[in-house]
Protein backbone atom coordinates (compact mmCIF):
# COMPACT_ATOMS: atom_id res chain seq x y z
CA UNK A 1 0.00 0.00 0.00
CA UNK A 2 1.14 3.62 -0.97
CA UNK A 3 3.01 5.58 2.01
CA UNK A 4 0.66 8.32 3.49
CA UNK A 5 1.60 11.33 2.53
CA UNK A 6 0.51 14.75 4.75
CA UNK A 7 1.65 18.38 4.79
CA UNK A 8 1.16 20.59 8.13
CA UNK A 9 0.04 24.03 6.29
CA UNK A 10 0.95 26.91 9.00
CA UNK A 11 -0.26 30.52 7.29
CA UNK A 12 2.54 32.95 7.22
CA UNK A 13 1.19 35.71 5.60
CA UNK A 14 3.71 38.99 4.23
CA UNK A 15 1.73 41.66 5.63
CA UNK A 16 3.89 44.28 3.84
CA UNK A 17 3.83 42.61 0.39
CA UNK A 18 5.00 45.35 -1.87
CA UNK A 19 3.09 44.34 -4.94
CA UNK A 20 -1.01 43.85 -5.09
CA UNK A 21 -2.03 41.33 -7.98
CA UNK A 22 -5.17 42.19 -9.61
CA UNK A 23 -6.97 38.62 -8.21
CA UNK A 24 -5.30 38.75 -5.04
CA UNK A 25 -6.81 39.70 -1.51
CA UNK A 26 -4.58 37.50 0.43
CA UNK A 27 -6.53 38.12 4.04
CA UNK A 28 -9.46 36.73 2.11
CA UNK A 29 -7.69 33.81 0.22
CA UNK A 30 -6.11 32.11 3.20
CA UNK A 31 -8.33 33.13 5.90
CA UNK A 32 -5.86 34.36 8.03
CA UNK A 33 -4.73 38.24 9.26
CA UNK A 34 -1.91 38.02 11.68
CA UNK A 35 1.42 36.01 11.72
CA UNK A 36 1.14 33.10 14.26
CA UNK A 37 3.57 33.01 17.26
CA UNK A 38 5.88 30.04 18.07
CA UNK A 39 3.79 28.60 20.70
CA UNK A 40 0.77 28.36 18.16
CA UNK A 41 2.97 26.73 15.23
CA UNK A 42 4.43 24.21 17.57
CA UNK A 43 0.57 23.52 18.90
CA UNK A 44 -0.31 23.07 15.74
CA UNK A 45 2.23 20.93 14.51
CA UNK A 46 1.60 18.56 17.75
CA UNK A 47 -2.18 18.63 17.14
CA UNK A 48 -1.48 17.23 13.40
CA UNK A 49 1.24 14.95 13.78
CA UNK A 50 -1.00 13.12 16.52
CA UNK A 51 -3.54 12.52 14.00
CA UNK A 52 -1.60 10.97 11.36
CA UNK A 53 -1.14 7.59 10.48
CA UNK A 54 1.65 5.60 11.54
CA UNK A 55 4.62 5.52 9.24
CA UNK A 56 3.48 8.54 6.88
CA UNK A 57 6.03 11.13 5.01
CA UNK A 58 5.01 14.54 6.85
CA UNK A 59 6.00 17.60 5.95
CA UNK A 60 5.89 21.33 7.19
CA UNK A 61 4.21 24.02 4.69
CA UNK A 62 4.84 27.16 5.45
CA UNK A 63 2.28 28.96 2.93
CA UNK A 64 -0.09 31.92 2.61
CA UNK A 65 2.37 35.02 1.42
CA UNK A 66 5.64 34.98 -0.01
CA UNK A 67 8.00 33.21 2.61
CA UNK A 68 11.34 34.72 1.55
CA UNK A 69 10.31 38.23 1.35
CA UNK A 70 9.71 38.35 5.06
CA UNK A 71 12.48 39.61 7.13
CA UNK A 72 15.09 36.90 7.24
CA UNK A 73 15.37 37.02 10.66
CA UNK A 74 11.81 35.94 10.80
CA UNK A 75 12.30 33.41 8.08
CA UNK A 76 15.53 32.00 10.53
CA UNK A 77 12.42 32.20 13.55
CA UNK A 78 10.14 29.96 11.83
CA UNK A 79 12.65 27.58 10.25
CA UNK A 80 13.59 26.90 13.93
CA UNK A 81 10.78 25.81 15.19
CA UNK A 82 10.94 22.62 12.66
CA UNK A 83 14.49 21.81 13.49
CA UNK A 84 13.36 19.55 16.37
CA UNK A 85 10.80 17.79 14.91
CA UNK A 86 13.07 17.22 11.83
CA UNK A 87 15.96 16.10 13.95
CA UNK A 88 13.31 13.18 15.98
CA UNK A 89 12.20 12.57 12.65
CA UNK A 90 8.55 13.35 13.61
CA UNK A 91 8.51 15.35 10.13
CA UNK A 92 10.40 14.41 7.22
CA UNK A 93 11.10 17.56 5.01
CA UNK A 94 10.07 21.62 4.86
CA UNK A 95 8.54 23.34 1.95
CA UNK A 96 7.81 27.28 1.68
CA UNK A 97 5.94 28.97 -1.55
CA UNK A 98 7.29 32.22 -2.40
CA UNK A 99 7.34 34.60 -5.68
CA UNK A 100 10.26 34.16 -8.37
CA UNK A 101 11.71 37.36 -7.98
CA UNK A 102 11.90 36.29 -4.58
CA UNK A 103 14.78 33.89 -5.03
CA UNK A 104 18.54 34.62 -4.88
CA UNK A 105 21.55 32.50 -3.89
CA UNK A 106 21.67 34.19 -0.80
CA UNK A 107 18.25 33.38 -0.01
CA UNK A 108 18.41 29.82 -1.29
CA UNK A 109 21.98 28.98 1.10
CA UNK A 110 19.53 30.19 3.75
CA UNK A 111 17.00 27.79 3.11
CA UNK A 112 19.64 24.97 2.63
CA UNK A 113 20.79 25.69 5.97
CA UNK A 114 17.50 25.11 7.44
CA UNK A 115 17.13 22.13 5.89
CA UNK A 116 14.18 23.29 3.39
CA UNK A 117 13.52 20.27 0.89
CA UNK A 118 10.74 22.30 -1.10
CA UNK A 119 10.38 25.18 -2.81
CA UNK A 120 6.94 26.42 -4.57
CA UNK A 121 7.20 29.49 -7.20
CA UNK A 122 3.76 30.95 -7.36
CA UNK A 123 4.18 31.39 -11.53
CA UNK A 124 0.26 31.51 -12.12
CA UNK A 125 1.11 32.04 -16.02
CA UNK A 126 4.39 31.89 -18.20
CA UNK A 127 2.61 34.22 -20.93
CA UNK A 128 3.83 37.79 -20.57
CA UNK A 129 0.75 39.72 -21.35
CA UNK A 130 -1.39 37.52 -18.80
CA UNK A 131 1.26 38.18 -15.85
CA UNK A 132 1.12 42.15 -17.13
CA UNK A 133 -2.11 42.40 -17.10
CA UNK A 134 -2.35 40.44 -13.63
CA UNK A 135 -0.02 42.86 -12.10
CA UNK A 136 2.58 39.98 -11.12
CA UNK A 137 5.31 42.11 -11.01
CA UNK A 138 7.45 39.81 -11.94
CA UNK A 139 8.54 38.28 -15.75
CA UNK A 140 8.99 35.22 -17.04
CA UNK A 141 12.71 35.78 -17.16
CA UNK A 142 12.00 35.93 -13.42
CA UNK A 143 10.04 32.72 -13.36
CA UNK A 144 13.22 30.80 -15.40
CA UNK A 145 15.44 32.21 -13.52
CA UNK A 146 14.62 31.11 -10.22
CA UNK A 147 13.67 27.80 -11.38
CA UNK A 148 16.78 27.30 -12.71
CA UNK A 149 18.98 28.35 -9.59
CA UNK A 150 16.22 26.03 -7.33
CA UNK A 151 16.80 22.87 -9.46
CA UNK A 152 20.58 23.79 -9.04
CA UNK A 153 20.49 23.88 -5.75
CA UNK A 154 18.96 20.38 -5.94
CA UNK A 155 15.05 21.58 -3.74
CA UNK A 156 12.13 20.36 -4.94
CA UNK A 157 10.63 22.35 -7.47
CA UNK A 158 6.82 23.40 -7.07
CA UNK A 159 5.17 25.67 -9.84
CA UNK A 160 1.89 27.10 -9.04
CA UNK A 161 -0.52 28.03 -12.13
CA UNK A 162 -3.76 29.59 -12.44
CA UNK A 163 -6.67 29.87 -15.21
CA UNK A 164 -8.86 32.73 -16.34
CA UNK A 165 -6.34 35.14 -15.26
CA UNK A 166 -7.25 38.81 -17.58
CA UNK A 167 -6.46 37.97 -21.04
CA UNK A 168 -5.85 34.06 -20.44
CA UNK A 169 -7.11 31.42 -22.67
CA UNK A 170 -7.44 27.69 -23.18
CA UNK A 171 -4.15 27.35 -25.50
CA UNK A 172 -2.32 30.25 -22.79
CA UNK A 173 -3.46 27.72 -19.89
CA UNK A 174 -1.99 24.41 -21.99
CA UNK A 175 1.07 26.67 -22.76
CA UNK A 176 1.91 27.77 -19.40
CA UNK A 177 1.30 24.09 -18.53
CA UNK A 178 4.13 22.81 -20.92
CA UNK A 179 6.46 25.71 -20.33
CA UNK A 180 6.11 24.12 -16.05
CA UNK A 181 7.01 21.07 -17.77
CA UNK A 182 10.15 22.35 -19.86
CA UNK A 183 11.52 23.89 -16.27
CA UNK A 184 12.00 21.07 -14.23
CA UNK A 185 8.79 21.04 -11.60
CA UNK A 186 8.39 18.23 -9.67
CA UNK A 187 5.06 19.30 -8.43
CA UNK A 188 2.16 21.86 -9.35
CA UNK A 189 -0.87 23.55 -7.92
CA UNK A 190 -3.67 24.93 -9.79
CA UNK A 191 -6.12 27.53 -9.14
CA UNK A 192 -8.86 28.52 -11.60
CA UNK A 193 -9.34 32.59 -10.89
CA UNK A 194 -11.76 33.70 -8.48
CA UNK A 195 -13.21 37.64 -8.16
CA UNK A 196 -12.32 38.24 -4.25
CA UNK A 197 -13.65 41.28 -3.04
CA UNK A 198 -12.19 44.39 -2.48
CA UNK A 199 -9.37 43.25 -5.40
CA UNK A 200 -8.64 45.12 -8.32
CA UNK A 201 -10.66 42.05 -10.39
CA UNK A 202 -13.67 43.32 -8.35
CA UNK A 203 -13.70 46.69 -10.19
CA UNK A 204 -12.54 44.78 -13.52
CA UNK A 205 -15.57 42.89 -12.81
CA UNK A 206 -18.14 45.46 -12.01
CA UNK A 207 -17.06 47.54 -14.86
CA UNK A 208 -17.43 45.07 -17.36
CA UNK A 209 -13.56 44.90 -18.09
CA UNK A 210 -13.31 40.93 -17.51
CA UNK A 211 -15.64 37.80 -17.37
CA UNK A 212 -14.47 35.02 -14.86
CA UNK A 213 -15.08 31.75 -16.30
CA UNK A 214 -17.84 29.22 -15.52
CA UNK A 215 -17.53 26.39 -13.41
CA UNK A 216 -18.03 24.08 -16.87
CA UNK A 217 -15.14 26.23 -18.70
CA UNK A 218 -12.80 26.16 -15.89
CA UNK A 219 -13.43 22.41 -15.41
CA UNK A 220 -13.07 22.05 -19.28
CA UNK A 221 -9.38 23.89 -19.04
CA UNK A 222 -8.00 22.13 -15.91
CA UNK A 223 -9.27 18.78 -17.18
CA UNK A 224 -6.52 19.15 -19.93
CA UNK A 225 -3.71 20.15 -17.96
CA UNK A 226 -3.79 17.32 -15.98
CA UNK A 227 -2.90 14.77 -18.72
CA UNK A 228 0.16 17.06 -19.34
CA UNK A 229 1.79 17.04 -15.93
CA UNK A 230 0.87 13.27 -15.77
CA UNK A 231 3.12 12.50 -18.39
CA UNK A 232 5.77 14.44 -16.95
CA UNK A 233 5.76 12.69 -13.68
CA UNK A 234 5.09 15.87 -12.07
CA UNK A 235 2.29 15.84 -8.66
CA UNK A 236 -0.27 17.28 -8.83
CA UNK A 237 -0.90 18.60 -5.17
CA UNK A 238 -3.86 20.47 -5.59
CA UNK A 239 -6.65 21.50 -7.93
CA UNK A 240 -9.05 24.34 -6.84
CA UNK A 241 -8.74 26.95 -3.86
CA UNK A 242 -8.85 25.86 -0.34
CA UNK A 243 -12.53 26.31 0.70
CA UNK A 244 -12.54 28.80 3.34
CA UNK A 245 -15.46 29.92 5.36
CA UNK A 246 -15.59 32.95 3.45
CA UNK A 247 -15.66 31.26 0.04
CA UNK A 248 -17.97 28.43 1.35
CA UNK A 249 -20.93 31.07 2.63
CA UNK A 250 -20.07 33.41 0.18
CA UNK A 251 -19.08 36.17 2.05
CA UNK A 252 -15.62 36.76 0.56
CA UNK A 253 -16.08 35.73 -3.08
CA UNK A 254 -18.14 38.01 -5.64
CA UNK A 255 -17.68 35.71 -8.78
CA UNK A 256 -16.26 33.12 -10.41
CA UNK A 257 -15.90 28.91 -10.74
CA UNK A 258 -15.63 28.16 -6.83
CA UNK A 259 -17.04 25.22 -6.13
CA UNK A 260 -15.84 23.23 -2.65
CA UNK A 261 -15.71 19.69 -5.03
CA UNK A 262 -13.68 21.41 -8.06
CA UNK A 263 -10.90 18.53 -8.17
CA UNK A 264 -13.37 16.01 -8.08
CA UNK A 265 -15.39 17.60 -11.53
CA UNK A 266 -12.39 18.01 -12.93
CA UNK A 267 -11.23 14.60 -12.65
CA UNK A 268 -15.16 13.10 -12.87
CA UNK A 269 -14.94 14.85 -16.16
CA UNK A 270 -11.75 14.14 -17.45
CA UNK A 271 -12.82 9.98 -16.45
CA UNK A 272 -15.67 10.85 -18.39
CA UNK A 273 -13.65 11.85 -21.61
CA UNK A 274 -11.43 8.36 -21.45
CA UNK A 275 -14.64 6.93 -21.23
CA UNK A 276 -16.32 7.58 -24.37
CA UNK A 277 -15.17 4.41 -26.98
CA UNK A 278 -17.18 2.50 -24.51
CA UNK A 279 -19.99 3.40 -25.71
CA UNK A 280 -19.31 1.89 -29.07
CA UNK A 281 -19.27 -1.49 -27.80
CA UNK A 282 -22.41 -3.98 -27.39
CA UNK A 283 -25.10 -2.92 -25.54
CA UNK A 284 -26.55 -4.19 -22.79
CA UNK A 285 -24.09 -6.75 -21.40
CA UNK A 286 -22.50 -6.48 -18.02
CA UNK A 287 -18.64 -4.23 -18.03
CA UNK A 288 -16.00 -4.28 -15.15
CA UNK A 289 -13.95 -1.32 -15.58
CA UNK A 290 -10.47 -1.64 -13.09
CA UNK A 291 -9.19 1.55 -12.00
CA UNK A 292 -6.43 2.70 -10.19
CA UNK A 293 -7.18 2.47 -6.88
CA UNK A 294 -6.89 6.30 -5.54
CA UNK A 295 -9.18 7.00 -8.70
CA UNK A 296 -11.82 4.84 -7.88
CA UNK A 297 -14.26 7.75 -6.53
CA UNK A 298 -13.33 10.01 -9.29
CA UNK A 299 -13.63 7.52 -12.36
CA UNK A 300 -17.41 6.98 -11.07
CA UNK A 301 -17.86 10.29 -11.26
CA UNK A 302 -19.03 13.39 -9.39
CA UNK A 303 -22.61 12.37 -7.93
CA UNK A 304 -21.71 8.81 -9.69
CA UNK A 305 -22.11 10.70 -13.13
CA UNK A 306 -19.86 8.71 -14.96
CA UNK A 307 -21.73 5.44 -13.73
CA UNK A 308 -24.83 6.25 -14.07
CA UNK A 309 -24.04 7.29 -17.64
CA UNK A 310 -22.47 3.96 -18.48
CA UNK A 311 -25.55 2.36 -16.72
CA UNK A 312 -27.33 3.46 -19.97
CA UNK A 313 -25.44 1.71 -22.06
CA UNK A 314 -24.56 -1.82 -20.08
CA UNK A 315 -26.89 -3.80 -17.76
CA UNK A 316 -24.47 -4.01 -15.08
CA UNK A 317 -21.54 -1.49 -14.51
CA UNK A 318 -19.03 -2.52 -11.80
CA UNK A 319 -15.78 -0.90 -10.90
CA UNK A 320 -12.99 -2.22 -9.12
CA UNK A 321 -9.50 -0.80 -7.54
CA UNK A 322 -6.79 -2.25 -9.09
CA UNK A 323 -3.00 -0.71 -6.99
CA UNK A 324 -0.93 -2.29 -10.34
CA UNK A 325 -2.75 0.56 -12.57
CA UNK A 326 -1.61 4.38 -12.84
CA UNK A 327 -2.65 7.93 -13.18
CA UNK A 328 -5.82 7.68 -15.82
CA UNK A 329 -5.09 4.17 -17.03
CA UNK A 330 -8.23 1.61 -17.25
CA UNK A 331 -8.72 -1.64 -18.40
CA UNK A 332 -11.97 -3.43 -18.81
CA UNK A 333 -13.80 -6.87 -19.60
CA UNK A 334 -17.37 -7.32 -20.86
CA UNK A 335 -19.05 -10.17 -19.73
CA UNK A 336 -22.65 -12.33 -19.41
Amino acid sequence: MPQKHYTIPVFVPELACPNRCVFCNQQKISGHISIPSEVEIRHQIDEYLESFTAGAHVELGFFGGSFTGIAVEEQIQFLKIAQPYLEKEQIHGLRISTRPDYISEQILDLLKKYNVSTIELGAQSLVEDVLLRSKRGHTIADVENAASLIKAYDFSLGLQMMTGLPGDTLEKTLFTAHRIVALGADNTRIYPTLVIKNTELEELYLTGQYMPLTIEEAVNRVKQVIPIFEAAGIMILRIGLHPSEGLLNGTDLLAGPFHPSFRELVESALWGDLFKPLYKLESGINIEISIPTHQRTMAIGFQATNKKLLEQKFRRVKFTANDTLQNHAFTYRLYL
